[in-house]
């Protein structure tokens, strides 16, 4: 069966993005041009260009000088199986920011910190009293200066009382994960959660999100042998990140991807 007439011209243009022949900051070509270089009408077209949008292709820049531009795009990939784990005690910096130099991009992020009452279902994950409150520590994630994710993760307050890191207003270097494991909260299990959604509008405004642009919800429950000790929701931004997750002996999946070995 045929495509969609908006599919194949969507087709036409995604492969001259992944060739090269249109490069980042080229603009396509007017709705007017593309009608009459496709025979299409004005709705088909638009439909095409949409679907690049989605994707994060391109993007639509207002004014006299903008229209569809070819969009510069670093994708992450987010090891979900080895993230924050303190398997490297030595590393200097958090897991997520070696991570993204390790993919050869530039990682910064923005921080801060408030407390929160904990709503009923945070409660229930962090097995905590519905009425107490959480210290609440956010990052807004960047790759190569483009907003890539967010994470926001709670922390109880009686925990937070006892690592007074946890309440500083300033980034933790190494991580909390490895922070809290030097001082004798070291999490041993992980509940892993994915959705799949559309954006809030914080989200969309804090991720500089397309229309129509989806998000993935990660949220990861971290146990001790004793308690829940936090809970992280990290939303990643649809068009520039994929999750990667491996069961079983990961120096078999090595053997066949070398760039999954951990060494």
């Amino acid at each position: 069966m045929a495509q969609p007439r908006y599919r194949q011209i969507a087709n036409e243009l995604r492969d001259q993005i992944a060739l090269g022949t249109l490069r980042e900051g080229d603009r396509l070509p007017t709705e007017p041009q593309l009608q009459d270089q496709y025979g299409a009408s004005r709705n088909t077209v638009r439909d095409a260009t949409a679907l690049l949008v989605n994707e994060g292709l391109v993007q639509r820049v207002p004014g006299r000088s903008g229209g569809m531009v070819v969009r510069g795009k670093a994708t992450l990939t987010f090891h979900a199986h080895r993230a924050e784990m303190p398997a490297q005690p030595t590393a200097e910096t958090d897991a997520w920011r070696s991570e993204v130099v390790a993919q050869g991009y530039e990682a910064s992020q923005d921080f801060s910190l408030t407390i929160k009452s904990v709503s009923p279902d945070l409660a229930e994950r962090l097995h905590v009293e519905p009425d107490s409150v959480a210290v609440l520590r956010r990052c807004v994630r960047y790759v190569n200066g483009q907003p890539s994710s967010l994470q926001d993760t709670y922390y109880p307050m009686d925990l937070a009382e006892e690592v007074r890191e946890l309440l500083s207003p300033k980034d933790v270097p190494q991580g909390t994960t490895r922070l809290l494991a030097e001082r004798g909260h070291e999490q041993v299990a992980y509940y892993d959660e994915y959705v799949s959604r559309m954006p809030i509008p914080e989200e969309t405004h804090l991720l500089g999100l397309q229309p129509g642009t989806t998000v993935l919800l990660h949220i990861r429950t971290g146990y001790t042998e004793r308690r829940p000790l936090r809970v992280s929701f990290n939303v990643f931004a649809g068009d520039r990140n994929q999750i990667v997750t491996t069961q079983g002996d990961i120096r078999i999946i090595a053997r066949f991807r070398p760039e999954e070995s951990s060494e």
